[in-house]
């Protein structure tokens, strides 16, 4: 077993303790109605993406997300929040000390309480119970969306049972075979999407593109024919479905909650990677973190 599949594989458990832990981080965690910016870099920023929308739908207050290195350094937020796994990335710390004393309260979520992050930001949650050794993040940007999530209030244990069944279910017949994939959300799922397209991308080398819902009609349909998949990961649009079958393609409809869908996106990126003879946890020219060298 890989390191991305046996990580993959315990994210029941880490979402269920995650959850459990949520009350205990509140106070570094963003309160109702506070201005909130959320940074990452690849999979952080798509977890972000996911949060931001999250949280304004619950009416806790006005969220944006943002990768790291966008973070638009003139606006005013009353707390930034950055999700980083390694708590070494480089834009990530660039921006957490650029805001280090100037008023802005920073939260750091991260794996590993051995780095620079500890002492970047002005609180720190700390999930080391997922940390991983692949490259391809899988559980860690789960549980931490599990914790905000929970925070939130939006968690249930209906979350961990659907992964429960996204891990047991086999993928649908036809799947691994498809050349090209294309992930679709709606809302908060939009992160998601994005997310299960670059899953693919960096484990499988796979053609993935991902959209809004309702963007996918606008031009974006037409690439799709047979040996594409469109998967939705939450509740398609009326009349969607339909208009990708006639296309030839494979809908993918998302049946259990969308992060447990993002989980079955996980297990079919490995599949496809081991079809095509690659190895997910040696994905090209990935590092576990980016640290950028100095001039």
């Amino acid at each position: 077993m890989t390191h991305v599949e046996d990580e993959l594989t315990s994210q029941p458990e880490c979402w269920t303790r995650a959850a459990a832990e949520a009350a205990d981080h509140a106070r570094a965690l963003p309160a109702a109605g506070e201005r909130v910016a959320i940074v990452g870099c690849g999979t952080s920023y798509f977890m972000a993406q996911a949060v931001a929308a999250l949280r304004e739908g619950a009416g806790q207050g006005e969220t944006d997300a943002f990768a790291a290195s966008e973070f638009p350094r003139g606006r005013s937020y009353d707390r930034v929040v950055a999700l980083t796994r390694s708590g070494t990335t480089t834009e990530v710390l660039d921006l957490l000390g650029h805001l280090k004393g100037g008023g802005t309260r920073t939260t750091a979520l991260t794996a590993d309480p051995a780095t620079p992050v500890m002492t970047a930001a002005d609180e720190v949650v700390v999930l080391d119970f997922a940390d991983e050794r692949s490259v391809v993040q899988t559980r860690f940007a789960t549980t931490a969306l599990t914790l905000l999530r929970a925070h939130l209030g939006l968690h249930t244990d209906a979350v961990v049972t659907d992964a429960r069944t996204a891990l047991s279910t086999p993928l649908p017949e036809g799947l691994v075979g498809c050349t090209q994939f294309t992930f679709l959300g709606r809302g908060w799922t939009v992160g998601l999407a994005n997310e299960a397209g670059l899953k693919m991308r960096e484990a499988s080398l796979a053609w993935t593109e991902a959209y809004p819902a309702m963007e996918y009609r606008h031009g974006p349909i037409s690439i799709t024919t047979h040996g594409t998949a469109t998967w939705m990961l939450g509740e398609a649009p009326e009349g969607l479905a339909a208009q990708v079958r006639e296309t030839g393609a494979l809908w993918v409809p998302g049946t259990l909650d969308p992060l447990a869908e993002l989980v079955r996106v996980q297990r079919l990126a490995v599949a496809v990677a081991a079809a095509r003879g690659l190895d997910p946890d040696r994905p090209r020219h990935l590092t576990r973190s980016v640290i950028l060298a100095r001039p």
